[in-house]
């Protein structure tokens, strides 16, 4: 079947690109014909099958004009376990234009990626209802919050339901095995057939109210042959049911000694199960913790100045240009720069900084902080989901909703988990039948609908999402973020930490550091006239001289001149000034009779009034206070720490003597960074630590790119984890965060595996031979809710880590 279909092209800038274009989707099979329109840069093409879109895609890929493309995000209900995860994920690929597509079962939401003009997120959505899990297009965060508070209070009273009505079926069947007393009242009173009846129709509403979910989306997913853990349930219950009401009603029609009623299992497995949901609600509630926080910094209202005076308007009729006033203890509606006032910001909840920083006017403030106690009138430089917070917010999402390469493994196995349980119940239910002691029937039936319970994959299916919605939550807390999920995992295995220096392991800009003055002479008359003559350099070693005179009386200098890689001149106050190099000394034969001691990350320079030396000056780039701590953490963790600068050998050696880094790589240009790289991951994987734009290559390059937030947006789009403040005790606290998430991980799959592993067989009846042993439907049903609550509350530990 024939299909036309146009999408959007990007990099097209001529004729020879629109017949590259077309070239490349013409030798893609199934594409029977194509034209690229350079106009509107789209494609139009006529397809074979679906499958040739895909190979289109990577086919203007490699050819250099990637199809653009767009990201969705879709709210899902009715997903409870790995397989309905998997089964979405299908519903979702298949859908034309669609490049990736990944549905995480602990937030209930997808991510998907695809070829704007072919798809829509309107199409996307129906798909997945289509598959039989009800979707729509999330547009916000807070709904989904809503949503979830929601759902969390149907289910609590929908157990509440379900647990009233099978109180009494579980006292009246196993009262009557556990008390022999019990069992004869109830024969002498009501009668047995009576107590069934009750029983009968107690459990009938259990199934038809509070577990109709099981049926409403179990019976169409057999229907579908594509069974999950609602089908599952449904047969299980629907089975103990079946049997104990033709038990009840027509007892001749089943062998003699095979008439007694299971009820009870059928209406406690129902209620155990929404329970176990109940209690797993309440906890993936708890794992989106760190975004509703983030969602609760964005006041609802800003005071908007206008002719009238300051108006309170919603946050989102706030423009780029209005000008806000803000009252001490409020929160920062958006980002800007403070117009007028002086106060105190505290930034923490975004960048981890605990410090506030000091906002005077020229500052700038980030939406969702809080003011000090000095009022601010600040002027809107970005709203909506241009903000900071904004960012944070959708940085967080993303990194919550990722599926790592672990989650490959369960996917392979929950792909055909449900269709081989249901085997084993049926072969379990043979072997019974066909070997197994008087009432062969009931015990049958007994193993059978355990198989069927017992191994619902819930757990599996939370065993990832959970932990890395949570783990990526807590690192937003502390200031980290994880751009891509998958940095979560990658970071675990990293074994060398490389770090750019300037900007990153120091401040990023020169200081005065050292000052000797030849005896007798006054410390602030010298430094300001040295200030005087770098105050007409741009050279920044000349600006971190005037920084350090900032306090003191700007003098005059006129006849400047400076000369290029020795120093300057000027007269001041009537004298002639020279400031520069040894080698500029030695030039104007001035020798250098002061004694100074500097250290060998100090760049040294001189100054000289009227021929005569009257000053050492020492600068350099100050190492970040956080750094040696940070260093120091990082190699208690076991990591090698290597440093890659453009700076001079010398300079390079002596920092990385002070903080005691293992490997040092001095004197690179950009492109010898990514080289130095390649050599230091001979040893294992790498992460990479930088904040400036020659850092960007290096920071794709490595296993994991680590961006200073405080750096440059191009080295932040580059990096896989953006440490929100310039405190490197962020990577550690990142590679912390990975370890404790994946060791987290792996104890959650090893109980969602080892769980199922070992009572499956239990539940086929493997120990009724030895010790007569079987285990009872309404433990299986108890035994699987347990471990989906296990899971999800194993995961919520991370929020301590």
């Amino acid at each position: 079947m024939s299909h036309t279909v146009t999408f959007s092209v990007t990099g097209l800038h001529c004729a020879s690109c629109v017949g590259r274009a077309e070239a490349a989707l013409a030798a893609v099979p199934g594409v029977t014909s194509a034209q690229v329109n350079l106009a509107s840069e789209t494609a139009h093409m006529q397809v074979a099958g679906l499958d040739a879109i895909q190979a289109a895609h990577a086919a203007l890929e490699t050819a250099g004009y990637p199809a653009a493309t767009s990201q969705a995000k879709l709210t899902i209900t009715g997903l409870h376990c790995a397989s309905c995860v998997g089964r979405a994920e299908i519903a979702l690929r298949a859908v034309p234009g669609v490049t990736q597509a990944s549905v995480n079962l602990a937030s209930e939401t997808a991510q998907v990626t695809y070829a704007e003009g072919v798809a829509t997120p309107a199409q996307l959505a129906q798909a997945v209802t289509d598959a039989g899990y009800a979707a729509e297009v999330a547009n916000d965060a807070i709904p989904q919050i809503d949503r979830k508070a929601a759902e969390s209070t149907a289910l609590q009273r929908a157990t509440l339901i379900a647990g009233i009505l099978t109180l009494p079926v579980f006292i009246l069947e196993m009262g009557s095995h556990l008390s022999p007393a019990f069992h004869h009242w109830i024969h002498t009173t009501i009668g047995m057939r009576t107590s069934w009846f009750i029983q009968f129709v107690l459990t009938t509403a259990v199934l038809a109210g509070p577990g109709s979910v099981f049926f409403r989306l179990g019976v169409p997913s057999l229907l579908r042959g594509a069974p999950e853990m609602n089908a599952l349930v449904a047969l299980g219950t629907a089975s103990a049911w079946g049997f104990s009401t033709v038990a009840l009603f027509a007892p001749s029609v089943l062998p003699e000694g095979t008439q007694a009623v299971y009820f009870e299992a059928a209406a406690v497995i129902c209620t155990l199960i929404l329970l176990g949901r109940t209690l797993e609600a309440r906890a993936k509630g708890r794992t989106g913790a760190a975004i509703t926080r983030l969602i609760g910094l964005r006041p609802a209202t800003a005071r908007v100045e206008t002719d009238a005076g300051p108006v309170e308007r919603p946050l989102a009729d706030v423009i780029v240009g209005d000008h806000l006033h803000i009252r001490p203890g409020e929160r920062v509606p958006v980002d800007g720069i403070v117009v007028s006032g002086d106060s105190f910001v505290d930034q923490s909840m975004i960048s981890g900084e605990p410090v506030p920083v000091h906002a005077t006017p020229g500052a700038q403030v980030i939406g969702g902080t809080v003011n000090g106690t000095g009022a601010l009138v600040m002027e809107a430089r970005a709203v909506g989901r241009d903000t900071v917070l904004a960012q944070v917010i959708d940085m967080v999402q993303t990194a919550q909703g990722a599926k790592l390469p672990v989650q490959a493994l369960v996917d392979r196995v929950t792909g055909v988990f449900v269709p081989v349980v249901m085997g084993l119940a049926a072969l379990t239910v043979w072997i019974w039948l066909m070997f197994g002691p008087d009432p062969a029937l009931g015990l049958a039936l007994v193993s059978g609908v355990s198989v069927l319970i017992i191994a619902c994959p819930c757990a599996m299916g939370l065993a990832t999402p959970t932990s890395i919605m949570v783990g990526s939550g807590r690192a937003a807390d502390l200031g980290v973020l994880f751009r891509k999920g998958e940095a979560l995992q990658r970071l675990e295995t990293v074994k060398t930490i490389a770090f750019d220096k300037t900007g990153t392991l120091t401040e990023g800009r020169p200081e005065l550091t050292t000052l000797t003055l030849r005896e007798g002479l006054d410390r602030g008359a010298i430094l300001a006239q040295i200030a005087a003559v770098e105050s007409q350099s741009e050279h920044p070693i000349a600006q971190a001289i005037c920084r350090a005179a900032d306090d003191l009386p700007l003098l005059g200098a006129t006849e400047f001149k400076a000369t290029p890689g020795m120093g300057a001149s000027a007269l001041v106050d009537g004298k002639t000034m020279h400031v520069g190099a040894a080698r500029f000394m030695a030039e104007l034969g001035i020798p250098l009779d002061i004694d100074a001691q500097f250290s060998p990350a100090e760049t040294p320079l001189y100054a000289a009034i009227d021929g005569q030396l009257v000053a050492a000056i020492g600068v350099s780039d100050r190492i970040k206070d956080s750094t040696p701590a940070a260093i120091a953490s990082l190699r208690a963790m076991g990591l090698r720490v290597a440093m890659i600068t453009g700076d001079a050998a010398s300079t390079a050696d002596a920092v990385a003597a002070t903080l005691g880094i293992d490997t040092v790589v001095s004197e690179c240009l950009p492109a010898d960074k990514t080289a130095a790289l390649e050599r230091l991951r001979a040893d294992g994987p790498l992460a990479f630590v930088g904040d400036g734009i020659n850092d960007a290559p290096a920071l794709a390059l490595a296993d994991v790119g680590l961006a200073i937030g405080t750096g440059t947006d191009i080295a932040m789009e580059a990096a896989d984890v953006v440490l929100m403040s310039g405190d490197l005790g962020g990577v550690a606290r990142a590679v912390a965060i990975s370890r404790a998430t994946m060791r987290n991980i792996r104890q959650n799959l090893f109980w969602a595996f080892a769980y199922n592993t070992a009572l499956i067989p239990v539940a086929m009846g493997a120990l009724y031979p030895v010790w007569g042993v079987m285990l009872s439907p309404m433990l299986a049903g108890g035994a699987m809710a347990l471990s989906s609550v296990f899971v999800a509350t194993n995961a919520l530990r991370l929020r301590r880590a």
